[in-house]
Order: C-alpha cells, then structure tokens, then sequence
C-alpha cells in the first residue's frame, strides 16, 4: 500500500457499469509532480482507459504499453525529461487495476537561448525592433522548459516579424537539445527575415452596387507605405462592421502580376480586399404580446446604397393599443474611428395611463461601440444625440398644451457578461445625461439617470440578479417634454403595478415625476436548459423628490421559458400599494 499524503487517487473508471470488469481502475502515485502535470497525465491515460472495454488479453496488455509511454510522453510536455514510470497490475473485485507509480526526476529547465536572424531585419534601421523581439521572447535562462510554452514562443517570434515589414519572413531552424541527464535545453531559432515588403496597388473584388469610393474611405495608405498586418486588420474590421457588406478580406497578394522588385531589394504587394456585398433591400417584422401593451406588430424596411451613394436608410412602423411610432433614418459609413452618424425623421403617439402624447421630431445621432483592449469581455457604447421636438400633450379636464423644444443627450453603457442576451454573471452600467430648452420661451430642463444590473450564478443552473435605478429631473415644469420625467411600473420595473402607473397624479392621468428610484432582487432556477421559474422582489417610486417617495412594493413568482423564438416570461406579482394580484407576460416572434 501507498503510505497516505503521498499519492492521489485518480479514479478514472467511476462511471464505469458494473459488468465492465475489463475498464481497468487507475491508481496514481504523482511522485510530487504538481497539478498541472498530472492534468496532462490524467488526460493521456484515461483517454487510453476508455479503450480497455471489451478487448482481449493480448489487446489489453498493449494498451498498458501505451498507458506507460502516455505517461512519460505527458511527462516530457510538462518538462520532465528523466523520469522514470512503473505501470503496477492488479486485481479487485471490479476486475483490473494499474496502479502507475511516478518518479518525475529532475525538472529541465533553460540553458541557454540562442536567436539569430538574417536578411534586411538586420539592418540599422531596425535594430531598436530587433532588440525588442528578443527581449521579448518569453523563455529565458533558468525557467522550466514546457512544451507548450515553446511552442506558443516559436509562433510568436515568428508572427511579431511577419506581421509588420517583412511579409515572407520564415524559419531556417528551430532546434532544442535537451539534456534529459543534467536537466538542461539549449535552444536555437534562426529566421531568415527575407526582403522588406511594401504595400503596392490597391486591388478591389465582388463590388456591384457598393462604390469604390467606399473601400477607400477605410483603406487609406500611399502605394509603397510599408507593409503593417495590423493595418490590414483594422481596415479589414472596419469594412466588415458596415451594414454594405456580409463579408470582408483584406490580405496582400503575393500572386499577383503586380508585384515589383524595386531597385533596392524591397518588394511591393498589391493590397487586394476582397468583398461580398449585402442584399440591396430587407424586410423584417416582428409580431409580440405582453401584458403592457396587449398585441404589437413592428415593421422595418431597409435598402443599402440610394442614388449610388454609400448610405443606407430605414424606414419603419410600430402600432401597438397604446402606442403607434413611425421613423425614417439615413445611416452614414461609420467613421475609421467607428463612430456611426445616422439622422432621422420621428412621429410617436401614446396613450398612457391618462397620459395622451403625440410627439413630431427630427434629430441626429453618433454612436459609439468598442471593446476593451486584450481580449476583455468588456464593452462599451456612447451615444450622443440631438433632438428638435415638437410635442402636443392631452390630459382629460385640461387644456392641450403644445410645446417646441431641443435636447441633447449623452448616454454611456458599460457591458462586462458572459451572454449578451441571455447572461448568468457580470454586470452592466449604464449613465445618461440629458439638457434641453423650450423654444417659444427659453425655459432650460436638465435630467441624469443611472441604471445598475448585477449576476452571479449559483451552481450549475440558478442565477441570481440585482438591478438598480436612479434618476432625477431638475427645473421641471408642467411644459417639459412628457418623456423627460419619469414614471415606472409593469413588467420591466415594478411587477404588480399597471405600466407606467406609479408617477404624479393630474386628473385622471399620471404624467412622469422629476425623481425616481428603483430596484429589484431576483433568483432563477432551471429544471433544464429551457424551463425554469423565478422568485423576485421589486420596489420603487418616482416622485417629486426623493424625500416624498413612499416605495411601492411588488413580489411574486415567475415561470422562465428559452424558446426558438425568443425567451417567453409570465409572472404573478402581488402590489403592496394597490393590494392587487397581476399578471404579467411577453412573448416575441421575429420574422
């Protein structure tokens, strides 16, 4: 018997049925190799577990063959180049047992690096570069010798010379000696860098309505600027993320007839970019019903390229019983930077808790979208916004009051989740701030509101989420837009209240309150990847302050369904404040 703490049961065949005596049951003795290492081993026995099942004797004895030099080889990847591997037969009462006892020896570590380039890269122009490359090479004297690591080493050595200046620079030589006896390596990589490549003509294919004008807004170089993949990526990632095309490839061509070998032994490459162009026109709908707005129906129609130009526009119509919108907006190419300009002609109407709104405008937009650095999940989106407004506003037993106005808006969302439309942990941020005026007499308004949202799952199935909102209107008055203030209640804020029921009372209508907070706790349980039921919290109000509010609470119970076309949510929420149950749902269907 293994003396205890001195060897970890690895027991590979749990899963295994009783009848299938000849899975063997494995026993590791790591030897004191640490987690890493045994993952590897592990994964290289198992593998060869798996196929034990059914085999006859002479099968079987091979396979514990190959189970020892798995062993070994899982041993080398992870720098142990002296060990020695004894593979144990036994017998249980489950059948076959292998128990494999590690002596790892000495861990290899590095000697010495030697990287030697050759070709234009080692001329003095480059010699700042070059000595980065090499300080940069992640395996130094004295650190362990892993596989893996040289490995990823070899590809980054080679790509940070490839991807800028010097297109056709490859390996003459890899090579490591590794010394199993004195536990060294000594390491030698020889590139042969070749000539400097330059950028040559550019080269469009697969354009038919989309104008050469459009490439060239992106791709942007001077014939015989020097060669930079990062450039190419860049430009290939901004073509890509306009709505004129479905694909986008933007690559050297080292085929072409184009090329040139100029006088001093540099090489130009044309610039070929390569392009599936988006279907001219689109028709989309959606058809939904909640327990808000009752059955809506939405409509967009889009077209790529008008009068030859690299615009697109959209026009579209939404009518639901309480609300009917119409729009018209004319997209412009994103910027280089990313930034999408669009401009856009409104016509919104509603009739909301007493509230009767109709709602003409004109307006532009900047918008923002982008990653974090690395490979962050991060992201971010900014938007700017200008709205000229003309609103007309209806409340039973008062007069109709109609009002111009501008206002400018600057909202800023902050994305950290593992699914956007669907997470189980992150958070998200969201600031906006708003300023306007009325034009027929100069009256300012101002407006800043915060929406904060957390996940975090427990176990395997459930997640647990936090939300938060604040907001807050300054210099309000009975003529500021009815969109400016704010009201809160129904199935995306306070479960158990009527949509957008919780406000200040004029008349017969709730009109929006220059303060509101709100927040909500809820917990999610799925039976499988499809059903699930929640249990949550809700409480808020919007007010004339924040010292007035008297928080109305909803809570209740809700059933979860992930369905093909789309989530299907229906919840029972009792409100504290009006001492009523209600129902609440929604369902969506794109088509």
């Amino acid at each position: 018997m293994l003396k205890p703490g001195l060897c970890l049961l690895l027991l590979l065949a749990l899963s295994r049925p009783a009848w299938a005596a000849s899975v063997p049951e494995v026993v590791i003795d790591p030897g004191g190799v640490p987690p890493e290492a045994l993952k590897e081993i592990q994964r290289a026995v198992s593998a060869i577990t798996r196929l034990a099942e059914d085999q006859d004797v002479g099968e079987v004895s091979r396979l514990r063959r190959r189970a020892h030099d798995a062993t070994v080889s899982a041993l080398e990847t992870q720098g142990y180049f002296d060990s020695v591997v004894t593979l144990e037969v036994g017998e249980d009462i489950g059948g076959e047992t292998w128990d494999i006892i590690i002596e790892p020896g000495e861990l290899t570590r590095v000697r010495k690096v030697d990287l030697d380039f050759k070709g234009q890269i080692t001329q003095p122009e480059f010699e700042v570069r070059l000595e980065g490359i090499k300080a940069d090479f992640p395996l130094k004297p004295d650190d362990p010798f892993l596989n893996k690591v040289w490995s990823s080493a070899k590809a980054d050595l080679l790509e940070s010379v490839q991807r800028q200046d010097f297109y056709y620079a490859r390996y003459d030589s890899t090579r490591a000696v590794v010394l199993a006896d004195e536990g060294v390596a000594d390491l030698s990589l020889k590139v042969k860098s070749g000539p400097r490549v330059r950028m040559g003509q550019l080269v469009t294919s697969g354009l038919k309505r989309v104008p050469q004008s459009l490439v060239e807004h992106y791709v942007r170089y001077e014939p015989g600027d020097p060669y930079d993949q990062d450039k190419l990526d860049e430009w290939q990632q901004s073509l890509a993320s306009t709505s004129f095309f479905r694909g986008a490839f933007v690559t050297l061509d080292d085929e072409s007839s184009l090329q040139k070998v100029r006088a001093d032994g540099e090489v130009e490459l044309p610039v070929l970019v390569r392009v599936t162009e988006a279907p001219a026109k689109r028709f989309t709908g959606s058809l939904g019903v909640d327990s808000d707005h009752g059955v809506r129906v939405e409509g967009l129609y889009r077209q790529n390229i008008v009068f030859g130009l690299p615009i697109w526009t959209e026009a579209g119509l939404g009518v639901d019983k309480k609300r009917q919108r119409a729009f018209y907006d004319v997209h412009l190419p994103p910027t280089r930077s990313g930034y999408k300009n669009s401009l856009g002609l409104l016509y919104d109407r509603s009739d909301i808790e007493g509230l009767d709104t109709a709602r003409a405008a004109f307006g532009w937009k900047l918008r923002q979208e982008r990653k974090a650095a690395g490979k962050s999940r991060v992201e971010y989106e900014t938007e700017w916004g200008l709205l000229g407004a003309w609103d007309k506003t209806k409340i039973a037993g008062l007069p109709t009051r109609e009002v111009p106005s501008a206002i400018a808006t600057w909202q800023w969302l902050r994305r950290d989740v593992d699914k956007k439309y669907d997470p189980r942990e992150g958070n998200l941020v969201d600031l906006g701030l708003g300023a306007g005026i009325t034009l027929d007499r100069g009256e300012p308004f101002y407006r800043a509101n915060l929406r904060l949202q957390q996940w975090w799952p427990i176990g395997e199935w459930d997640v647990l989420s936090v939300r938060g909102e604040i907001g807050k209107v300054w210099r309000m008055t009975d003529r500021t837009p009815p969109d400016f203030g704010y009201r809160t209640g129904g199935a995306r804020s306070i479960r158990g209240y009527k949509f957008q029921s919780i406000g200040l009372q004029l008349n017969d209508a709730v009109v929006g309150a220059p303060a509101l907070a709100v927040a909500s706790v809820e917990y999610t349980h799925f039976f499988t990847s499809m059903y699930g039921m929640r249990a949550f919290v809700d409480v808020g109000d919007a007010a004339p302050s924040f010292g007035d509010m008297k928080l109305a609470w909803g809570y209740g119970l809700g059933a979860v369904v992930r369905t093909p076309a789309g989530p299907f949510n229906i919840d029972v929420a009792y409100g504290q404040r009006d001492k009523r149950l209600r129902l609440s749902f929604s369902l969506g269907i794109a088509f």
